[in-house]
């Protein structure tokens, strides 16, 4: 298993869109085959600033989940509202103190 963070700036007017929709599909997201967990964080300082965080069983079902038609509705509707370029890493937890 391993993690993926993705960071997303919106222009502030689109906020309230993204959270929308993200609403409506995170079960959808948080159903894809393989992932185990999804959460979504706000920036501290800068509100436009977001990041998720998603568990993925393998990078197949990561590259599955990014080719499917779920996806391609998630990522067509939310890449309109950015005010900067998203960022994304794959990695490997490595310790956990649960």
């Amino acid at each position: 298993m391993f993690v993926r963070i993705v960071k997303m700036s919106f222009h502030e007017e689109n906020i309230q869109a993204f959270l929308d929709n993200f609403e409506l599909m995170k079960s959808h997201i948080r159903n894809a085959p393989g992932n185990r967990f999804l959460e979504l964080y706000q920036d501290k300082n800068n509100k436009c600033i977001f990041f998720t965080y998603s568990y993925w069983e393998t990078e197949a079902d990561l590259e599955n989940y990014r080719q499917s038609a779920l996806f391609d509705e998630v990522w067509t509707f939310t890449k309109k509202l950015f005010n900067d370029k998203p960022e994304a890493w794959s990695v490997d937890k490595l310790v956990s103190l649960e």
